[in-house]
């Protein structure tokens, strides 16, 4: 009974950890080129985008090389709801998708269930 409790006690834990104490590495570009040839690779893997949270200077473009080793079908579509923008990620296979420059705020990107999730910070 107590190897029980303890067991139900972990689950518990790594739950609430999971959901609401844990905050994945953010990635910052900090210079910009002028040739515009920012490129961030962002793997689909395991139920998660890493990097799932980038910051970028305001007023610069970007391409993000999407690569998906997820055979989930829900990992198929990447959408940027804000920029109107969506791609459709082959399989083990780099996509990318250019980003245009974009003003100071927050922009989420995420698939089309919203289970994997991800934002660029634009500062």
């Amino acid at each position: 009974m107590l190897i029980v409790n303890v067991i139900g006690f972990g689950l518990i834990g790594l739950i609430i950890w999971w959901f609401w104490l844990y905050k994945p590495k953010v990635m910052q570009i900090k210079e910009v080129n002028n040739d515009n040839d920012n490129e961030i690779t962002i793997v689909v893997e395991d139920g998660v985008y890493q990097p799932a949270n980038i910051s970028l200077n305001e007023n610069s473009s970007i391409q993000l090389s999407f690569i998906r080793k997820d055979a989930n079908p829900c990992a198929s579509i990447v959408l940027f709801p804000d920029l109107d923008i969506s791609a459709e990620l082959p399989l083990d296979e780099p996509f990318i998708v250019t980003l245009p420059a974009m003003k100071k705020g927050q922009y989420a990107f995420y698939c089309q269930m919203k289970m994997y999730t991800g934002t660029l910070q634009v500062e």
